[in-house]
C-alpha cells in the first residue's frame, strides 16, 4: 500500500466542487438530550465534508447510529443542521432558502425512504401517488399527457400498467418500493437520496431494485446517495463508497479499491463481519480485538512513517492511499475528541454484537 503526503483534513475552503451536484461543508448536527433546561447534546454529525458528483452513485456505509440517515435528512431539508453549508448546483440552499425548501428544490432532490410499508398510504391507489406528484410539480398538462407520463413511469420501474388501480396494501414490499421510486421520478429529479431502500426487502428482490438504481443513473444521469449498512450492496451498485463512524467520515474511495484494501481499522472491522466464501473458518477473534483497540485506543499514526511517534494533532488529517485514480483517502484514526469516546465505544460494541 502506497502512502502519499497528507491531504487536508477539515477543508479550509467553503466552496462547492464544480463537478458536484451536492456539496456538504462542515455539516454538524446536535440533538438535545434531557429536559427543557438541559444543556447536554448528542453530536450526530461532526464537521462533515462530502461531495456527490453528477451521474455518480455514492454509497454511505456504517452501522446504525453512525449518522448516515441524518446526512440524507439534512440534504432533503427534513432536518436542520446545527452548523455547516449545503450546496446544491453550487448554491448554498441554507442561505438562499433559509426557512424551508422551495418547490424547485423538492423537484431537484427527492428521497426514497427505508420502509416501503410506511412511505405510501395503504388505502390510496398507485395512480394517485404518481398523478399527484406530477401535478404538484407541473410535469403534465391535460389528461392525455398525464396518462402517457404515468404509463412511462410504470414501465421505467418495471411494473405493469394495470397495477395503477391497485391499492398500496395489495402490493408486495418490492412493488411498493418501485412505486416510491416512480413517484420520485415523476418530478424529474437530479438527485435521489436512497435511505436503505433494500434493507426491508427479501433478498430475492433486492438485486432488482439495485439494478434499477444503476439503470436510472446510466439512462437518466441521476445522481444517487445510497445509504446502506450492507457493504456487498455498496460494492455492487456504487461507484464510490464512503465510511462513517460516530458522525464522521473516516475513509472513502472507489468501491472496489476500498473493499479490496481497507485502510482504516473501523472499515476493516466492518468488512470482517461480511461473509466471505474464500475465508476459511470464522474471522480470527484476536484480529477483531486488535482492530477494535485500533479504533478506540491507538497512540501512534501508521501514516506518519514513524510507528513510535505519538500523534498530537488537534484536527483530523486525511491521507491519500494507493493510486490517484482510486481517489482513496483515509482519515488518521487517532483523532478522537474526548467527548466522543463513549459514543464511539458504544458504536463499536454494536458492531461486535
Amino acid at each position: 500500500m502506497s502512502i502519499s503526503a497528507p491531504a487536508t483534513g477539515t477543508r479550509a475552503d467553503t466552496e462547492a466542487v464544480p463537478d458536484a451536484v451536492i456539496s456538504l461543508r462542515g455539516l454538524s448536527v446536535d440533538f438535545p438530550v434531557g429536559g427543557l433546561f438541559s444543556r447536554t447534546v448528542v453530536r450526530a454529525l461532526r464537521s462533515v465534508d462530502l461531495d456527490l458528483e453528477r451521474g455518480e452513485i455514492l454509497a454511505l456505509v456504517g452501522e446504525s447510529g453512525s449518522g448516515k440517515s441524518t446526512i440524507a435528512r439534512c440534504i432533503a431539508r427534513l432536518e436542520r443542521p446545527t452548523a455547516g453549508q449545503i450546496f446544491v448546483d453550487g448554491v448554498d440552499v441554507l442561505r438562499s432558502e433559509p426557512r424551508r425548501a422551495s418547490r424547485e428544490f423538492r423537484s431537484k432532490v427527492q428521497m426514497i425512504f427505508q420502509d416501503p410499508f410506511g412511505s405510501l398510504n395503504p388505502a390510496h391507489r398507485v395512480q394517485q401517488f404518481l398523478e399527484r406528484a406530477a401535478r404538484l410539480h407541473g410535469r403534465a398538462k391535460g389528461a392525455d399527457q398525464m396518462r402517457e407520463l404515468v404509463a412511462e413511469l410504470m414501465a421505467t420501474v418495471d411494473l405493469p400498467v394495470d397495477m395503477l388501480d391497485s391499492r398500496a396494501f395489495e402490493l408486495s414490499g418490492g412493488q411498493r418500493q418501485r412505486v416510491s421510486i416512480a413517484r420520485a421520478l415523476a418530478m424529474e429529479p437530479e438527485v435521489i437520496l436512497a435511505d436503505e431502500p433494500t434493507s426491508m426487502l427479501d433478498v430475492s428482490v433486492r438485486i432488482g431494485v439495485l439494478n434499477l438504481m444503476r439503470r436510472l443513473r446510466d439512462e437518466r444521469g441521476i445522481s444517487m446517495l445510497f445509504i446502506t449498512h450492507d457493504l456487498a450492496s455498496a460494492r455492487y451498485v456504487a461507484d464510490r463508497t464512503t465510511v462513517m463512524f460516530a458522525g464522521e467520515l473516516v475513509e472513502s474511495g472507489a468501491s472496489t479499491a476500498l473493499m479490496a484494501r481497507p485502510a482504516h481499522p473501523y472499515t476493516q472491522l466492518l468488512l470482517s463481519a461480511v461473509p466471505d466464501p474464500l475465508r476459511a473458518g470464522s474471522y480470527d477473534p484476536a484480529e477483531r480485538a486488535r482492530l477494535r483497540a485500533a479504533v478506540l485506543e491507538s497512540e501512534s499514526c501508521p501514516f506518519d512513517g514513524d510507528p513510535n511517534q505519538v500523534c498530537s494533532r488537534t484536527e483530523p488529517v486525511r491521507h491519500d492511499v494507493g493510486p490517484a485514480a482510486d481517489r482513496h483517502w483515509v482519515r488518521c484514526h487517532l483523532y478522537r475528541p474526548a467527548a466522543d469516546v463513549a459514543s464511539r465505544a458504544l458504536a463499536v460494541d454494536t458492531v461486535e454484537g
